[in-house]
């Protein structure tokens, strides 16, 4: 089945609870054990169900957000979404309930029992409004974002395809480019700010109503935090900021003088050589073809899955007016096939994309198995190992996408995976002081973002505009608006795949492409440090480790001449 050929209904959800209901209360009652665990699965077959046809409204609405029907759907799913998940609460309370609950244990994820516990403090009928009203202005968020064409050297582009032009090597370009796209966020800078600040007040009640004292530690429940606290993530942000971050200034050194400025601006930042930044030598259909090859080269598993994935056309790549922004994967639960979205460009970044969302589908391919549908991923914290590893796992064949210059293309990689890191962190630090003090003015949010900024990219000199300068770059920065809190799993899953980078690259260690596949056939089986143990894997909160990690990635990049990158 092809993905334009799966049906999408939307469901009567009146019918669905009375279905529901009537299989939970099955699964109360039930006599035996094996009674209990029938109407289990078969709980877990209605949720897959609702998830499958959910999934696809949102899929279909962000491939085109212009689309009248899927709009309309959007708009239902933002409304109906929590009332869903009030249903299956029900569930949730019966499991943690059950008189079997320890032969349940014994045979079903102890995650799905965690899950339970959290998704139970984290909603109830007091905060179902709040939700909804949280969802309508996300989809306000992304909608305005999606709607940007914007006008350069006598064509229209969407954010997407006119960030190709951050990396000519004509630095007028550079920053004609850069004005332009700033000057969308700041035409709808009131926008932008009202969006936001509903948001942060919506988050606010929703935690207080549910007797936490700010959405900071709600959003760590929500993100499902199992076995380490946010006590450990201010040291790992510590830890950023004064090892990674001296590192990356030398890297900016180096660019620097790379590119012969007197200066290094914010627009020079995200050009690497003077003479443009490796771009794939295919585009579109050959580039998939190429990936094609890769896939069958790496493993008997990925070549099977990446041929399944081509042949379902379950990969909408292309930019276009209208699309929404960014990368993503998403689970299409009952067909049990993921599905890849991106916003191709021409840059390097294409590649990128698609080896990190391609990470993310092949976890999910391996763990269908698991017929919980809330743990075919895993929590954000280990989806983004899977992701991360992926896009170094395959530099091997970096030279068939970027031919003589794919050592260029390894450099500025790995190079970025550092300088992500303070990023992470940055916008971690910046939501929690949001959450903690919601009643900030938007100028006072602006004014924590720039000093943040300062202490984490230093090497952002916004001397060339008054906007980034009074701090809007994160208006850009969809998490923020969309998925609170998720950022920082970015960066634990980050020092996760330079170890993997390092076993691969630099050890030559064999048994790194086992260990990803084991973590990769869990899903969410595991937590994340159960994971990260079982992919032999060094915990991100061992300093000690991650310092000798560093170091390792440093001496790799220093020790590239830069006889080697022209």
């Amino acid at each position: 089945m092809i993905f334009s050929d799966i049906s999408y209904q939307r469901p009567d959800l009146s019918q669905y609870k009375t279905v529901f209901t009537h299989t939970n209360q099955r699964f109360i009652t039930a006599n035996n054990y094996q009674d209990a665990k029938e109407a289990l699965q078969e709980l877990n077959q209605l949720r897959s169900e609702m998830a499958k046809n959910m999934k696809l409204a949102y899929i279909r609405h962000s491939i085109d957000t212009k689309n009248y029907f899927y709009q309309k759907e959007n708009d239902f799913w933002d409304q109906h979404g929590p009332l869903v998940d009030q249903i299956h609460n029900r569930f949730y309370e019966s499991l943690l309930a059950s008189s079997f609950r320890t032969q349940l244990e014994n045979e079903f994820p102890a995650t799905l029992f965690l899950f339970a516990e959290d998704q139970l403090r984290l909603l109830d009928d007091s905060v179902i409004e709040l939700k909804q009203q949280e969802n309508e202005v996300i989809s306000r968020y992304t909608q305005l974002i999606a709607s940007a064409e914007l006008a350069f050297n006598g064509t229209n582009y969407t954010l997407s395809e006119l960030s190709a032009f951050f990396t000519a090597p004509d630095r007028a370009i550079r920053r004609a480019a850069q004005a332009v796209y700033e000057q969308f966020f700041t035409t709808h800078e009131q926008e932008f700010d009202e969006y936001f600040d509903q948001l942060v007040h919506l988050r606010h009640q929703q935690a207080q109503k549910l007797g936490f004292e700010n959405y900071v530690d709600y959003g760590d429940r929500l993100m499902n935090r199992w076995g380490y606290n946010r006590k450990q993530l201010h040291e790992f942000r510590r830890f950023i900021l004064e090892e990674v971050v001296p590192i990356n200034q030398k890297l900016y050194q180096r660019q620097k003088t790379r590119l012969g400025v007197e200066k290094l601006l914010h627009y020079d930042l995200p050009l690497v050589y003077p003479n443009g930044n490796p771009q794939p030598q295919e585009t579109g259909e050959k580039l998939i073809q190429q990936a094609r090859d890769m896939y069958h080269e790496l493993s008997n598993e990925t070549g099977n899955f990446f041929d399944q994935m081509i042949h379902q056309e379950l990969m909408d790549l292309a930019s276009r007016p209208g699309k929404q922004s960014g990368g993503y994967c998403e689970f299409i639960d009952t067909v049990q096939m993921p599905f890849i979205f991106a916003n191709f460009n021409g840059t390097s970044d294409d590649v990128d994309v698609l080896t990190h969302e391609t990470g993310h589908a092949f976890q999910s391919y391996l763990s269908r198995w698991i017929k919980e549908p809330e743990l075919v991923f895993p929590t954000s914290d280990t989806a983004e190992i899977h992701s991360m590893s992926m896009e170094f796992l395959t530099w091997p064949w970096m030279n068939k996408f970027f031919g003589a210059d794919h050592q260029k293309y390894t450099f500025a990689h790995l190079s970025s995976a550092l300088q992500f890191l303070p990023y992470g962190a940055l916008v971690d630090h910046f939501q929690e002081e949001i959450y903690r003090h919601p009643a900030w003015t938007s100028a006072q949010r602006k004014i924590c973002w720039r000093k943040l900024e300062k202490q984490y990219c230093p090497e952002r000199d916004y001397q060339a505009s008054e906007a980034l300068e009074r701090g809007i770059y994160w208006y850009r920065q969809g998490h923020i608006f969309e998925v609170p809190f998720y950022y920082i799993d970015y960066t634990l899953a980050q020092v996760c795949a330079l170890q993997f980078w390092k076993r691969t690259i630099v050890d030559k260690d064999s048994t790194a492409w086992k260990d990803y596949l084991t973590i990769c056939r869990i899903g969410g089986s595991k937590t994340f440090l159960e994971t990260v143990a079982l992919g032999h894997l060094a915990s991100p909160f061992e300093r000690t480790k991650m310092t000798e990690l560093l170091s390792v990635v440093d001496h790799y990049l220093s020790n590239i001449p830069e006889t080697n990158l022209v």
